[in-house]
């Protein structure tokens, strides 16, 4: 089954491999560009089998960088007209810093290029290369850190926010419902691609879109300028999976510059965001009560009490003490773990809102689980660890390498197929990385 799967995900990735630009579609026709976190997976699963790939994935998503650090989430280093919005909606050259030689959006993703690179520096075999490499594009990393700091940590309490439900990764996701509520959005007229490759009830609603688009022009009135979007967009949340990606790959940074010397300026810097973040993370994120962080929702000032895989992401970081990683993994498994369940639906099953199979609002995510699995092991719970990885693993042996996945087990009796895209890039990489630890 192993040297099965291995060379299907092998052959996944080198088929959505685009030679001729260096970079992957995350599932050919439903995603054509290039995405920042994907590419962060990807260059971890490449890793394992094509270092040069890996290498590639990291420089064509940096070589997009803007003037001020920020890297965006999609970068359209092709034409296509198979998905919406595309750059022409997008227009993010109204910002004075954005890149002129790439077309891109204005918002980014969570950035996990940080804790990518220390961990293609962990899977490479000849480490003098690897490390020539990270040395020439590490600082470019730094600098999106220091831009995340400098312009979206508005309260200077090292948590930095969103300023879009894209810019989690968890697009749809029940934690935004209430937002919504509070928006009032105009009805767009536009033609959705996404529904066209893949199973419309397993995708965002046409009205969710219209609140999607709302929040992109109120950022193109004004330029995307950061000050500006703190100051008007409805959407403003500080996202304990955002914010724990960043804080790991702060610490991915430290350690990168401990091995290459001579960056004590940036490793005190990256020391100081760390250590505030972390304090901040543990006294306005966490909610006693549902023993889990949940996202903070700065426009209303208030906590968002809902409980998704995004509020289990924090042990990847190392963001909770051991006595507060024990609460969050038995809230963890006494509202995700049943004995129906594959570990770890996107959102809360016990809650209403719960969808297994619309996007972000219930199903299996391999990089969700990917992340918890690596936060499990550093706290010493390997036995939940590897039921997570046997978990993705066996999702993956029954129906294939697809977007995401339905948790519940039972419908596999009767169901052989996932849900979303097929052949999903950082479906395949990240098992790559499970089976090669």
């Amino acid at each position: 089954m192993t040297s099965s799967l291995v060379n299907t995900a092998q052959n996944i990735l080198n088929s959505n491999f685009q030679e001729k630009k260096g970079f992957t579609l995350p599932c050919k026709g439903l995603y054509p560009f290039q995405w920042y976190w994907d590419s962060g997976f990807i260059a971890i699963g490449y890793a394992h089998y094509d270092i040069n790939k890996a290498k590639s994935e990291i420089e064509t998503l940096l070589n997009a960088q803007w003037n001020n650090g920020f890297i965006p989430h999609i970068i359209f280093h092709n034409e296509s007209n198979s998905y919406f919005p595309g750059p022409d909606f997008h227009m993010a050259e109204l910002h004075l810093d954005a890149s002129t030689e790439y077309k891109s959006t204005g918002m980014t993703q969570p950035p996990v290029t940080g804790f990518v690179l220390e961990k293609i520096y962990q899977i490479a075999k000849d480490k003098i290369d690897i490390l020539d490499f990270i040395k020439k594009n590490i600082d470019k990393v730094y600098d999106n850190h220091t831009y995340f700091y400098k312009n979206r940590d508005i309260n200077n309490e090292g948590l930095v926010y969103i300023y879009h439900n894209w810019e989690s990764g968890t697009d749809n996701s029940p934690v935004w419902d209430d937002i919504w509520k509070t928006m009032n959005s105009p009805d767009y007229d536009f033609e959705r691609r996404d529904t066209s490759h893949v199973d419309p009830s397993e995708r965002p609603t046409k009205k969710e879109y219209n609140y999607y688009l709302h929040i992109i022009d109120i950022a193109k009135e004004n330029n995307y300028d950061d000050a500006k979007i703190a100051e008007l967009s409805p959407f403003l949340v500080q996202d304990p999976l955002f914010n724990a990606v960043l804080i790991k790959s702060n610490n991915a940074l430290i350690n990168l510059y401990k091995i290459i010397g001579n960056n004590e300026d940036k490793i005190t810097q990256l020391l100081k965001w760390t250590n505030k973040g972390v304090k901040s993370f543990n006294t306005k994120l966490y909610d006693d009560e549902l023993g889990a962080y949940v996202h903070y929702d700065l426009r209303n000032e208030k906590p968002i009490r809902l409980v998704s895989s995004s509020s289990f992401v924090p042990i990847f970081a190392n963001i909770p003490s051991k006595q507060r990683a024990a609460q969050l993994i038995s809230t963890m498994i006494t509202k995700f773990g049943g004995e129906d369940m594959y570990l770890c639906a996107s959102f809360d099953p016990t809650n209403e809102r719960y969808n297994p199979k619309k996007y972000w609002r219930g199903p299996v995510w391999i990089n969700l689980n990917w992340m918890l699995y690596y936060g499990l092991l550093d706290y010493g719970y390997n036995e939940i660890a590897q039921r997570i990885k046997s978990d993705s693993i066996e999702l993956v042996d029954k129906v294939g390498f697809y977007e995401y996945f339905d948790a519940r087990k039972s419908v596999y009796n009767t169901e052989s197929k996932g849900c979303g895209g097929n052949n999903f890039s950082w479906s395949a990489a990240l098992f790559l990385d499970l089976i090669n630890n």
